[in-house]
């Protein structure tokens, strides 16, 4: 099977201006799907997929249409310093049921990431997620998942991943019970606490997992980057979005990430040399205004590849000239933290050693973190990262 035959071609005229674009707009850059299906054996950096599925999207039945809005002002954007070669490659069909979807995406999703192809998936409910990580499971790779959401999409009554339904407010569910069990790490940005269980909470705690809440980060998302850096693949709810800046969402509140702060993230998410996907999801017309939200979600896809062509290619020691080592002692002297740091970007890594019979390549695992994990070290304190990376990787 062709991955064409999984796809609906760009509706060019609710789409495409009839006077076209200009030479400067993305319009005229990207190579979409109206008649031929792109090339993929050519030269290709992002492919952009629509998902029109909003079946199991909790509450905000409509958002299967947020594809082609979010691509009539994408299209609009002028290209950066840059020659992008990115492909749209249209609609995925709703399937006759909704697993026939998540099926068509993740195979979709994996044949692109083996094509060192990133996918930019554009929703569709959240529990398309589901389906972006099961594109993994062949890869033969450990996956680290950050999700940005104001809450945790867990199912707190059910402990069965076979009886729990997959939807937007459980596809985390199916996720943590996956077996085979290739997920690493998962991250949470921008949760709002009062809409989170103690339980769940406690589950994150139990399984070394990271969550940070809204109040840490908004007015500063670079305490995010390390966190972001470290992601194989990224699910961004619009719904994590204060509802004056995102209108566009059933579920939209009053407190979220400033548009500038998603913008910010989608960018920092474009720089991670080992970022593979990454969808936005839960973009609903019915509720946008003016188009607004649709924008702010072109816009954060804009940022998105504007850090995919500025990536540095600096993930640590190669070469190792390029890099300064530091090396800490903790007050009683029963550990050494080691940290890397980029003299390209001023990025900093952690040394976290592999437990005895961890890794039979590796004897440390690198984990970006911030300036402040180093100077916590400089103290004499452990790293609360350190700590809980190293339990993982027991």
């Amino acid at each position: 099977m062709s991955l064409s035959d999984f796809f609906t071609p760009v509706d060019v005229e609710k789409i495409i201006p009839a006077k076209g674009y200009y030479t400067s707009q993305l319009g005229s850059k990207i190579e979409y799907f109206s008649v031929d299906f792109p090339d993929l054996e050519q030269k290709t950096d992002m492919a952009i997929v629509g998902v029109q599925e909003d079946r199991n999207a909790i509450n905000n039945a409509g958002c299967a249409l947020g594809p082609d809005y979010i691509r009539e002002k994408l299209y609009r954007l002028n290209e950066g310093n840059y020659n992008t070669k990115i492909v749209d490659l249209g609609n995925i069909r709703q399937g006759a049921t909704i697993t026939d979807t998540y099926i068509a995406l993740k195979t979709v999703v994996n044949e692109l990431v083996k094509k060192n192809i990133i996918p930019v998936i554009l929703g569709g409910g959240q529990d398309l997620t589901y389906a972006q990580y099961l594109a993994y499971e062949t890869l033969e790779q450990k996956v680290d998942l950050v999700i940005i959401d104001s809450g945790f999409d867990l199912d707190d009554d059910d402990n069965s991943a076979d009886t729990i339904e997959t939807t937007s407010a459980s596809y985390l569910n199916k996720i943590f019970l996956h077996e085979p069990n290739y997920l690493f790490n998962f991250s949470n940005l921008g949760y709002q606490t009062y809409f989170i269980s103690q339980e769940s909470l406690r589950v994150m705690d139990k399984l070394y997992f990271d969550a940070h809440r809204l109040g840490v980060l908004s007015g500063d998302i670079t305490v995010a980057e390390p966190v972001i850096r470290n992601a194989s693949m990224i699910s961004f709810d619009i719904g994590a979005i204060r509802s004056a800046d995102a209108v566009g969402n059933a579920n939209a509140g009053p407190n979220g990430f400033y548009g500038e702060e998603a913008c910010q993230a989608a960018r920092y998410a474009g720089f991670n040399d080992k970022l593979s996907s990454i969808g936005f999801y839960e973009f609903n017309p019915a509720y946008d205004n003016n188009g607004q939200t649709a924008l702010l979600v072109a816009q954060m896809v804009w940022y998105f590849i504007d850090g995919v062509y500025n990536r540095k290619k600096d993930f640590p020691l190669n070469p190792k000239s390029q890099y300064l080592i530091y090396k800490t002692s903790l007050k009683h002297g029963e550990h050494e933290v080691v940290f890397v740091k980029s003299k390209k970007t001023d990025r900093w890594w952690m040394q976290v050693p592999y437990p005895t019979g961890g890794s039979k390549n590796e004897r440390f695992h690198l984990v970006p973190c911030q300036y402040e994990d180093y100077k916590t070290a400089v103290s004499g304190e452990m790293p609360d990262l350190w700590w809980r990376t190293y339990q993982k990787l027991n």
